[in-house]
């Protein structure tokens, strides 16, 4: 398969995902300042970008349209940094600070600790 086509379908597969996330989400009654869905869709796609790079990167050498169709197409259309921008921005406009403070430590620093964590198994 074609490296490109590979990325572009993987990453229509992640943004319905994301868009799954957020109504299940709402469907939890988890509405408010605070943006879960975004936090949880950017946190499902690290997990899976860490699983995928520390994890199953032997199995997948050799194997770039797969690579391609999942790492870069499906968690890149499953992530979202616009919006993740987008709603930090308005929670400063709104003077939520402590919300936005903890919105982007929180996505920053469990990120990270997602691929600490899967490397550590590794």
């Amino acid at each position: 398969m074609n490296l490109w086509l590979a990325v572009f379908l993987g990453g229509g597969l992640g943004s319905v995902a994301r868009f799954a996330v957020g109504r299940a989400v709402l469907a939890l009654g988890l509405r408010g300042a605070f943006p879960w869905a975004t936090l949880a869709a950017n946190l499902l796609a690290t997990a899976l970008l860490a699983w995928l790079v520390l994890r199953l990167q032997p199995q997948l050498d050799g194997r770039d349209p797969l690579k391609a169709f999942l790492a870069a197409g499906f968690c890149g259309g499953f992530s979202t940094f616009s919006t993740f921008s987008h709603e930090n921005f308005l929670l400063l406009r709104d003077g939520q600070h402590l919300m936005v403070t903890a919105n982007i430590l929180i996505s920053v620093v469990a990120g990270i600790a997602l691929f600490h964590l899967f490397a550590r198994s590794a």
